[in-house]
């Protein structure tokens, strides 16, 4: 098998969740520019949801849900 072939969301998740995180504020930034407040709080909700996911993995929490 190649390495490829194991890939995985949550692998590529992981991997690029810094990215994901920064895209998702960009996101959340340029919807309040659009007074969308309520659409931001959404995505930055998904960040915050994410962060708090890899911080219980990095301590061996099992996960909530």
């Amino acid at each position: 098998m190649t390495e490829r072939s194991e890939e995985t969301v949550g692998s590529l998740a992981e991997l690029y969740l810094g990215n994901i995180l920064y895209a998702l504020e960009l996101a959340a930034l340029s919807l309040e520019e659009q007074n969308r407040a309520d659409d931001a709080a959404f995505y930055r909700g998904i960040a915050r949801k994410l962060a708090e996911a890899r911080g219980r993995a990095s301590r061996g929490a099992p996960p909530q849900g």
